[in-house]
């Protein structure tokens, strides 16, 4: 019996839906300011039970349609299905690095189920390099008087040159954001490593704390000692602060930049893959806190940002918390 002939086309356009059908997760909140479909498939424009949002009503956000994204997947209540999309025009977005705590209790239940312990170390199959505009945190975020280094900062005694480290975590899929506090080699360094490290972590010009809590809830997942850890951590952020993402933070000190801008810069000197890798994390919708990169499990610090990012995940969101301008303030409080 001779096979049927599908045309070209046709199998074109299958290929086609199935690429356009990824999505990225994402945590985070959306409140309606009007009333919209909530579609079960956007692409199809199916809405089963007609559903709408509700103009005042926030709901929680699970997927995003892609990085740059159009329309969130929220939860329903009492929508069958409850995972709805909605077109991001409908409301106001605020999507966090961090997950709800239905969301967490989801990540841990499905962590349980799976078998897969969270703080068993090098269980990691990928990394999240961290890094911190320092005058946007101690300027704009409450410290309680536990950062010397905000001190100083704030009262004119160090200054902004450079980007900071906050972190390197290892991250394991199935474990979403609750992978730490693995059993580990105790935190100590060498005084060669604080040297090194302290201009790109500036809490180590003063006490070693942070650098503690970092290594005992992040640090202790991976194999590295803990002066290579922290050592490998900063030539990762130095990668970052000498690309064209530190040039652009660098070079608008007590100005804004556009978010688009940015990210186009970024691409067109690295292309999509790392600009994609990249989320900037804002405080009061305005303020540059944090510039966080998505990393493979095997990374290399000895080449540019296109070689260290190689072919990481994407990163969930380009941007949290931040408006359409970011600004970056300098050193020393106003």
């Amino acid at each position: 019996m001779p096979r049927p002939i599908i045309p070209v086309a046709a199998l074109l356009l299958v290929f086609t839906a199935f690429g356009c059908s990824a999505s990225e997760s994402a945590n985070g909140s959306f409140t309606a300011t009007k009333s919209c479909e909530a579609y079960s498939s956007f692409a199809k424009q199916s809405n089963p039970g007609a559903q709408k949002i509700v103009p005042g009503t926030e709901y929680e956000v699970r997927e995003i349609n892609k990085v740059d994204y159009d329309w969130l997947r929220v939860e329903v209540p009492g929508a069958q299905p409850s995972l709805r999309w909605v077109r991001k025009e409908c409301g106001t977005p605020e999507l966090s690095d961090k997950p709800t705590k239905a969301q967490r209790q989801r990540e841990i239940a499905a962590a349980a189920a799976a078998g897969s312990a969270c703080n068993i170390a090098n269980k990691q199959d990928s990394y999240l390099l961290a890094i911190t505009w320092q005058p946007g945190f101690c300027e704009h975020v409450k410290y309680n008087g536990k950062k010397p280094e905000c001190d100083a900062m704030n009262g004119g005694k160090l200054e902004a040159k450079n980007l900071n480290l906050h972190g390197l975590w290892p991250n394991k899929k199935e474990c979403g954001t609750n992978y730490g506090s693995c059993q580990g080699e105790q935190f100590s360094l060498k005084q060669e490593t604080i040297d090194k490290v302290a201009p790109w972590m500036p809490n180590f010009f003063y006490e070693r704390t942070f650098g503690a809590y970092e290594w005992n809830k992040h640090g202790k997942c991976q194999s590295l000692s803990p002066d290579d850890y922290f050592v490998k951590a900063v030539s990762a952020v130095r990668v970052v602060n000498d690309s064209e993402v530190g040039k652009i933070v660098l070079g608008s000190v007590g100005k804004s930049f556009r978010v688009n801008d940015f990210f186009e810069r970024v691409k067109a000197s690295y292309g999509a893959q790392v600009a994609d890798s990249i989320t900037l994390i804002c405080t009061q919708r305005k303020y540059l806190q944090e510039i966080r990169v998505s990393l493979p499990l095997e990374f290399s610090t000895d080449g540019e940002l296109k070689q260290m990012v190689g072919g990481a995940v994407p990163a969930r969101a380009r941007a949290v918390g931040c408006g359409d301008e970011v600004y970056v303030e300098g050193a020393g409080r106003d």
